[in-house]
């Protein structure tokens, strides 16, 4: 039964680095992200911009989203269904995600599923993929340029 209550507890901290890794671009903590990253993490976004997947330090995640999401007056990311395949120390995290990006009472609505790999290293669960699978985008898809343009103009 201690097996058991074991895995349970490992899986249980994997889904946490993970809703951890989108409450930390939502409240702008960029602490509490880079806390969810290894040193290096490939990055797929290529359903959604068409550029492949790459080996990205974290730093460049968080600079490039330092960049971007404050454009918005806020964001909102929900998960849900996780389904956590862990072998030893490494987990896959398969999972549905939607991302609702606000200015004003214009929404810009990102879904799709997310392929999340991690670590466990010194004891903490630590990501080291992060692939977004897009299933739509909806709203005015104009917003991204738009949260761009207002972080130029703060600049």
């Amino acid at each position: 039964m201690s097996e058991f209550n074991l895995r349970k507890t490992m899986k249980e901290q994997i889904i946490e680095t993970v809703i951890r890794l989108f409450a930390g671009a939502d409240e702008r903590d960029w602490g509490k992200v880079k806390n969810t990253f290894a040193e290096n993490v490939e990055l797929d976004y290529s359903s959604m911009t068409g550029n492949p997947a790459s080996v990205v330090p974290s730093e460049g995640i968080i600079t490039a989203w330092r960049g971007f999401l404050p454009g918005f007056d806020k964001t909102h990311h929900q998960l849900a269904d996780f389904y956590v395949m862990q072998n030893g120390s490494a987990a896959l995290v398969h999972y549905y995600g939607k991302a609702d990006h606000f200015i004003g009472d214009e929404l810009w609505i990102v879904e799709g599923t997310y392929d999340t790999e991690l670590i466990e290293t010194d004891g903490k669960w630590i990501i080291t993929k992060h692939k977004l699978n897009l299933i739509k985008q909806d709203g005015n898809l104009d917003l991204p340029a738009r949260a761009a343009a207002r972080i130029s103009e703060q600049g």
